[in-house]
């Protein structure tokens, strides 16, 4: 399937051309993850940009990958990170913030180890702590930018948001894509609904469902149990706009732009600091300026308007002509 990049926003402040071992043997990443690798979302955004690292260092010579998916228990979770930590990993990934409690417990007790966890923005120094990276993703950014488009490829004047939890990148996100709508087509009616879950299919697939009875041809949303939600709105033959991860090759009917979490330049970044024996103290933000946010189309037909409307939403965003809120106002 043909996809294009919106060139706009790929603007890679972090290079992974030079990167360079400084020990004995590979170096090892282990990541633990609360849904699959294949989840065409949250986890699989991240654990892509690990296999991206890993090929431009050189191959599996070079990065080890392990990972352990599914965590969805927390306790299970940090026996996990723990476990890694024994093993003598590099660098141990806590790809959510409900295990940040065990993180932080854990790295005081394997100072030689780095942590990293997301989204989040807290490294641990007020903590005493040194060895702990934060990551977190400006999803209101691009959120905004897919929100121009819906406004302006709805045909009913009714776009639904199926959300998860009221939290983190996802709310962030959906809080940009409400204020995009809204700037483009104050006449669109949002319907905006959250299951409560990150993970529940089903109670996703109900709120399209919801959202579509209602007439909504447009629906947009975010994590793991959004495939059903997909499926919904593809099989009415309305549009879908994704985020996290390159949703388009399951359903390239629907689909028409996924904003894509790249994560390979903060990897590579974190791991480089590691080599060079800083092992931790930074936080990552992802946005369209260094790249961390980018766009991928699928096969749907886009109107030319479309197009250059978000260009100019991404554009305006970039300048600070266009800024655009955490937090919706009351």
């Amino acid at each position: 399937m043909k996809k294009l990049v919106l060139l706009i926003l790929v603007v890679a402040l972090l290079s992974m051309g030079g990167m360079t071992l400084a020990q004995d043997g590979p170096f090892r990443v282990a990541i633990v993850m609360p849904s699959s690798i294949t989840d065409i979302s949250w986890s699989q955004a991240i654990y892509d940009g690990l296999v991206e690292v890993q090929t431009a260092m050189g191959g599996e010579g070079a990065l080890e990958i392990a990972y352990t998916e599914g965590m969805f228990d927390v306790a299970a979770a940090a026996e996990t990170l723990r476990g890694y930590a024994e093993d003598g990993y590099d660098l141990v990934i806590a790809h959510g913030t409900q295990y940040g409690t065990s993180l932080f417990d854990m790295a005081a007790d394997f100072p030689e180890t780095s942590f990293a966890w997301g989204t989040a923005t807290d490294t641990g120094v007020d903590a005493g702590l040194t060895n702990i990276y934060a990551y977190e993703a400006s999803a209101e950014e691009g959120g905004y930018v897919n929100g121009v488009m819906a406004a302006l490829m709805t045909d009913a004047n009714v776009i639904g948001v199926v959300g998860p939890v009221e939290a983190g990148d996802a709310l962030l996100y959906i809080n940009g894509f409400i204020q995009g709508v809204e700037a483009t087509n104050p006449d669109v009616e949002l319907l905006v609904a959250y299951t409560g879950s990150f993970s529940d299919v089903a109670a996703g697939t109900d709120v399209a469902n919801t959202h579509i009875a209602a007439g909504a041809d447009v629906l947009t949303g975010t994590s793991q149990m959004v495939v059903g939600a997909i499926e919904a709105i593809q099989t009415e033959g309305g549009y879908w706009f994704g985020t996290q991860s390159d949703q388009s090759p399951e359903w390239p009917d629907a689909v028409v732009v996924s904003q894509v979490y790249n994560w390979a330049p903060v990897l590579t970044d974190m791991i480089e600091r590691i080599q060079g024996g800083e092992l931790g103290g930074v936080a990552y933000n992802l946005t369209l300026e260094n790249g961390g946010q980018t766009f991928v189309f699928g096969n749907v037909t886009i109107p030319a308007d479309v197009l250059a409307a978000a260009g100019e939403a991404a554009a305006g965003i970039l300048s600070g002509e266009i800024t655009v809120a955490r937090e919706l106002s009351e």
